[in-house]
Parts: C-alpha cells; sequence; structure tokens
C-alpha cells in the first residue's frame, strides 16, 4: 500500500493546486451567501473527485495483471499516454496565457457565483471536479495506479481517502477557515483571490508540466 500512497501523492497534489476552483472558492465566501454556496461546492467537489477516481479505479482493475517480477506493459502505455496528454495540456496552458498588459480569462460560471445557492453550488462542485480536462486525466492516472496494484478493499479505500482529501484540501481549508470565524480570513481572501487572478495561468501550467513528467516516469518504470 505505501508505494501506492506514493504514486498518488503527487497526483492528488496536482489537484489540489488548481488555481481557478480555489479562486472560485474564495470569491464564495466573500459573496452574500457564502455559507451555503462554499459548503456545497466542497461537497461537490469532493464528490466528483471521489466518482470519478473510484469508476477509473474499477475500470483499470479490469485490465491485465502482470506477473510478479515482470513488467506490466499495458499500464505502462496508458501512463505514457496520460503523461504526455497532461504536458501537452500545460503547454496549451501556457502559450495561452494573457500577454502583458492583458487581463487573465476568468470563467463564465465564476462571475455569477453570487446567484449560487447550495444545491447550484454543489452541482458546480461536482460537474467542475468530475469533467474539467485537467481533473478528469489527474483522476484517470490514479484510477490506473490503484486499480493496477490490486490491493485489498480496505488498502484501497484508505489509498482512495489519501487522494481525495490530498486533493480537496486546498477547497476545504479556506472553507473551514471561514467557519472558524478567524479575523483575518476576509483579508487573506481577498488577497489571494487578486493573487491567484494575476497568476492563474502560470499556475496551471506549472501544475500540468510536472504532473506529466511525473506520470510519464511511473510509466516508464512499469516496463
Amino acid at each position: 500500500m505505501g508505494p501506492v500512497i506514493g504514486d498518488v501523492l503527487p497526483l492528488a497534489l496536482g489537484i489540489a493546486i488548481s488555481p481557478v476552483p480555489i479562486m472560485a472558492t474564495t470569491i464564495m465566501l466573500l459573496s452574500p451567501k457564502a455559507r451555503g454556496t462554499s459548503v456545497g461546492f466542497l461537497i461537490g467537489w469532493v464528490a466528483g473527485i471521489t466518482v470519478m477516481t473510484t469508476l477509473f479505479v474499477l475500470l483499470a482493475a479490469l485490465l491485465p495483471n502482470a506477473r510478479p517480477h515482470t513488467s506490466n506493459v499495458a499500464i505502462g502505455v496508458i501512463e505514457i499516454l496520460l503523461g504526455v496528454l497532461l504536458i501537452v495540456l500545460a503547454v496549451r496552458t501556457w502559450r495561452a496565457r494573457p500577454r502583458s498588459g492583458e487581463s487573465p480569462p476568468v470563467p463564465r460560471w465564476i462571475t455569477a457565483i453570487d446567484s449560487l445557492t447550495l444545491w447550484r453550488g454543489l452541482a458546480v462542485g461536482f460537474v467542475y471536479s468530475a469533467f474539467r480536462p485537467k481533473n478528469l486525466l489527474i483522476s484517470l492516472a490514479a484510477g490506473v495506479v490503484i486499480g493496477s496494484a490490486r490491493l485489498a478493499l480496505a488498502p484501497a479505500t484508505i489509498v482512495m481517502a489519501i487522494f481525495v482529501a490530498l486533493a480537496a484540501s486546498t477547497i476545504a481549508a479556506p472553507v473551514i477557515a471561514f467557519f472558524s470565524g478567524a479575523p483575518r480570513v476576509t483579508t487573506g481572501l481577498e488577497g489571494l483571490r487578486e493573487w491567484l487572478l494575476r497568476n492563474i495561468s502560470t499556475v496551471t501550467a506549472t501544475a500540468l508540466l510536472f504532473l506529466g513528467v511525473v506520470v510519464v516516469g511511473m510509466g516508464i518504470a512499469e516496463f
């Protein structure tokens, strides 16, 4: 179980440092409906990651299992392809970054956050975490790692829980801080939102490149 946890930790980190959902969370916490919207978004975010990763774990478990001490070509090829896709996505994100003096693009749904309710926030969190291309590729990679390890139910559940907890940590942390009533939370959220807005493309491209290299390396190690 230990090696599997080690493999999924960088993948979970890739979801955790996604700037757009973090920025969306900060905006929600600064909106008039902060409590309901932020809780709904967090629940949907966790559910989306959990559902998609579980699906990919089950599918990966159907792949041919290599004999002990032999290479697993199928898993290696899948991981290399996923890594290359993440690198391509990183390059596209970097090339699409705003030039000097330009305003970074912001998803339309973020501008409509003030009108969200708890249930709409939950739906947005689920859809965005489950079907955003970056998250989808990372969840697929994590599912392949966990499913191909052929762990028993209890260890696999523990690995999944660790993956989801770390992946959702950067969404959960500001929500928990907000509900704790810490006096400097609002000021910190405003500063975080502005920083993310300025650096959203750079952070995303860097995270994707890092993950792509990691996943390619994992795939090569299977041969």
